[in-house]
């Protein structure tokens, strides 16, 4: 045998890895990667774009019919209006990513905003305020939720029910903290009953959460009463939604939050540079990183000006809110986009039978959407309860669910599953805000309003199926 040499770049390299796999290393100029971007719009990979610029068209046409649109007190008021419906749009995201649906996020919230107000009113005491019959149910569902999770091994839904029923049990004081904390792991606690039914048990999701849309309304109308309210009389909960960063606060989260996005941003795009692999042009990720710093900048100016109607309070501040969202956007992004199981997600999303021969567990999956659209559901209802002030029996009903669901679907997300992510809740929820918003300082009747979303989110849903048969078209 001839031993023989080879030209090429060494096998320990990262070119002599990157030829054998055969990664493609071509550069793409400007002019080609915009060229490239005009194909793909073309052959149906919309995106967030018709969102996006429907979402322009609503600001001019209200800056331009509502002389109070574009103050600053409306647009903190647009931002924490539609905060609630958005996080919960949030959790959805990653339920329609596999083609799922869940009918009773809404009222889930619901059930988890009661529970906090009844813990608080009652001073930790909740067998004093549910009952020993409905207590004791309450408790044995947490612990059922504890043990599902178990078998489908997911821990974090065991962690929360389990903290959950201790907090119950133990009749921990009242405490804002406390408080919260308790809905979020209620809220964790239903989505592991909602998934085990849907993924274990097999019943079609549409069935599921239809059946508990109705339940937990009526769990709502027992732990409250009809007719009753539970007020949420608590500085801290009544900040998550009304108050206010500092103005140095404002600015520092602006450097973290425009910072860490540039850093994260050119950082992966000099690396893939640096190791010879595809990326878009450096000035393109420039303009883009500049874009969203300078429109942040403006933001957080604007909003640290006073936005007060009367001279003797001073309102500033970027909106706690704000933060809130953005930490959420943050790590359901990084989770979906830069973890083994967000590509889990999207592979059962787009083909669950080649994601269970790949050796993917498919039902566990399916289960862990629905925990994180319930846990995520307990969180937008903290944001809500926070900004009225209050828990009554229609918490969570009403078009809470619709709405939620609306803005993932204009934000983008593909309601046949494997398309879509988490900034598309973000764009969305700031679309339908932004329409209720807008015809409200119109004085527009409720049934006008009602038409008109309807509308947008039948308008989104065409985008998306024709989107999807032109793209079908192209791959042929």
């Amino acid at each position: 045998m001839t031993n023989t040499t080879s030209e090429t770049a060494p096998q320990d390299s990262p070119q002599g890895a990157i030829s054998d796999f055969g990664i493609d290393t071509t550069s793409q100029s400007t002019g080609e990667a915009v060229h490239d971007y005009v194909a793909r719009l073309r052959g149906g990979e919309l995106g967030s774009l018709p969102a996006l610029l429907g979402l322009v068209v609503l600001l001019i046409v209200f800056s331009s019919l509502a002389d109070t649109f574009m103050t600053l007190g409306n647009i903190a008021n647009l931002l924490a209006q539609g905060a609630s419906v958005v996080i919960i749009a949030m959790g959805l995201v990653f339920v329609l990513l596999l083609g799922e649906i869940d009918l009773s996020a809404g009222t889930a919230s619901g059930v988890t905003a009661a529970v906090m107000a009844l813990h608080l009113i009652k001073g930790g005491n909740l067998l004093g305020g549910m009952g020993d019959t409905v207590f004791y149910l309450f408790c044995g569902l947490l612990a059922l939720a504890a043990v599902l999770a178990g078998l489908m091994r997911i821990w974090a839904g065991v962690a929360m029910s389990v903290i959950a029923l201790a907090i119950a049990l133990i009749g921990v004081p009242a405490n804002p903290w406390v408080e919260m904390l308790l809905a979020v792991c209620v809220g964790t606690a239903i989505g592991c009953i909602t998934g085990f039914l849907v993924a274990r048990v097999g019943i079609p999701s549409f069935v599921v959460t239809l059946a508990l849309f109705l339940a937990w309304g009526g769990v709502i109308l027992q732990f409250i009463g009809e007719g009753g309210t539970l007020g949420l009389r608590d500085d801290v909960i009544f900040s998550v939604a009304n108050g206010n960063l500092s103005t140095a606060g404002s600015w520092v989260l602006f450097v973290i939050a425009a910072g860490g996005y540039a850093a994260v941003v050119l950082g992966r795009h000099f690396s893939r540079l640096r190791r010879g692999l595809v990326a878009s042009p450096t000035p393109i990720m420039l303009v883009k990183v500049g874009i969203v710093v300078v429109l942040a900048a403006v933001a957080t100016y604007a909003l640290t000006l006073n936005r007060s109607q009367s001279s003797l309070v001073v309102i500033t501040g970027v909106p706690f809110v704000v933060p809130i969202v953005l930490v959420l956007l943050v790590i359901g992004t990084f989770v979906l986009e830069r973890t083994r199981y967000g590509r889990h997600v999207y592979a059962v999303g787009g083909n669950k039978e080649a994601a269970r021969r790949a050796g993917i567990n498919v039902a566990q999956i399916r289960m862990s959407v629905f925990v994180i659209a319930s846990s995520l559901a307990a969180v937008g209802a903290i944001v809500y309860s926070s900004k009225v002030g209050s828990v009554d029996p229609n918490a969570g009903g009403g078009n809470t669910l619709l709405m939620a669901v609306g803005a993932a679907v204009i934000g983008g997300t593909s309601l046949f599953g494997g398309k879509g992510k988490l900034r598309d809740a973000v764009i969305g929820g700031a679309v339908l805000a932004t329409i209720q918003n807008g015809m409200g300082l119109l004085n527009q009747p409720a049934a006008v309003v009602y038409i008109v979303t309807g509308l947008v989110l039948l308008l989104a849903a065409s985008v998306d199926a024709l989107s999807r048969r032109r793209a079908a078209t192209a791959a042929r």
